[in-house]
């Protein structure tokens, strides 16, 4: 599949979408070094992130209205966890829950962006140039409520 804002991609085989081999290609690009992948519109893959669907849902039957705030993550932290009884629900909660905590930093830290790492894990870049994991303390706040999102978006905005 070519989504054009995730870049050029290739088959199994080596073969771009295009049918070019490889070889034509110059392999220490993004993604081919180990260095991250950049999607080729940065907006885009933003706004792909901040969908998290299931977070959003969860918060708005909670009366938690997620307006991509600081203040939103706080009312996140105080909501009563009840998909923490869902085994199949908490995962994705949780990935949602680390992808809003990056996008209510790429959106309010200034100098912050997404960036996709070769795995294909969304990672925060800080104007620093550190890189900010948000997946993981996404799952674990779902799971168990620490890391809080807020504390996590406090540290973060320090940098």
């Amino acid at each position: 599949m070519n989504i054009p804002f995730l870049g050029l991609r290739h088959d199994k085989s080596g073969n771009d979408k295009s049918g070019n081999d490889k070889s034509d290609h110059d392999e220490s690009g993004p993604g081919r070094s180990g260095g991250p992948v950049l999607p080729a519109d940065p907006e885009s893959i933003a706004a792909l992130l901040s969908e998290c669907e299931l977070l959003r849902s969860q918060a708005a039957g909670a009366g938690v209205r997620l307006d991509d705030t600081p203040a939103s993550l706080e009312a996140l932290d105080q909501m009563v966890p009840r998909w923490r009884d869902d085994a199949e629900v908490l995962p994705w909660l949780g990935n949602d829950a680390g992808l809003y905590l990056g996008t209510v930093v790429v959106r309010t830290v200034p100098g912050a962006v997404w960036e996709i790492r070769p795995d294909g894990e969304p990672v925060v870049r800080l104007a620093s140039g550190r890189e900010v994991e948000v997946v993981g303390p996404g799952r674990d706040w779902a799971a168990s409520g620490v890391p809080e999102l807020s504390q996590l978006y406090a540290e973060v905005a320090e940098d």
